[in-house]
């Protein structure tokens, strides 16, 4: 797979109205180099996993149409995904609904975060964390930033990862588990999940610390 850590070529990589490669650029003359980007996705949902990414843009071979994961179309988001995949080096894992309940979402979170930072087959030297928590374990090499997908090509790549990836799962458990919609609203509380959980009672994705799930189960 073509890779540069070269920082000397770094280049001004800014796209309009969107995230860019500033700060990663900044850090990287400083020599802080390789760079991640982490993000989350599934943090809100009522059923599937919360799933995080970490991402390293080869600095010469950024993909284009790099954005917030949120603001770009299914379709997009599948298409910049195998850009990614093809020119970074990327890592992901997924804390299931039985991790959620037993240490909260937030940690869940945070540990999916750690696992992908581990998980890349290059050691980054700083990491740009989407948000307001850097988890306690790679704090010394760990940045917070809030809206960070919408400021960071590398967060950005990773927001887009995280997202493809549990869409897939959530597509998967639909599978698994029929009647609930998994597919449609990838575990969101829309009035159409709720009404399932009511019908059919919740499955083992459901996050049983999460209402309405919680109620329905007596906790």
């Amino acid at each position: 797979m073509p890779f540069s850590s070269n920082i000397d070529s770094l280049p001004s990589f800014t796209l309009p109205d969107g995230p860019n490669f500033l700060f990663e650029e900044k850090l990287a003359t400083t020599g802080c180099w390789p760079v991640a980007g982490v993000d989350e996705a599934g943090r809100g949902p009522l059923a599937g996993p919360v799933v995080a990414a970490a991402v390293i843009l080869d600095a010469d071979n950024i993909p284009k149409g790099i954005n917030d994961s949120k603001k770009l179309s299914a379709s997009k988001r599948e298409a910049i995904f195998d850009q990614i995949m093809l020119t970074s080096l990327v890592a992901w894992s997924a804390s299931p609904a039985k991790e959620i309940d037993e240490i909260n979402i937030r940690q869940a979170t945070l540990s999916a975060m750690v696992r992908s930072v581990r998980s890349l087959s290059l050691m980054p030297k700083h990491v740009l964390v989407d948000g307001r928590d850097v988890p306690e374990s790679i704090s010394d090499i760990g940045e917070a930033f809030i809206k960070g997908d919408a400021r960071s090509l590398s967060i950005a790549a990773a927001s887009i990862i995280a997202k493809v990836i549990r869409d897939r799962m959530m597509v998967q458990a639909e599978i698994d588990y029929p009647g609930y919609g998994f597919a449609k609203h990838k575990g969101y509380g829309t009035k159409a999940h709720r009404k399932a959980i009511h019908s059919l009672g919740p499955c083992p994705l459901h996050r049983k610390s999460f209402e309405p799930v919680k109620s329905l189960l007596g906790f």
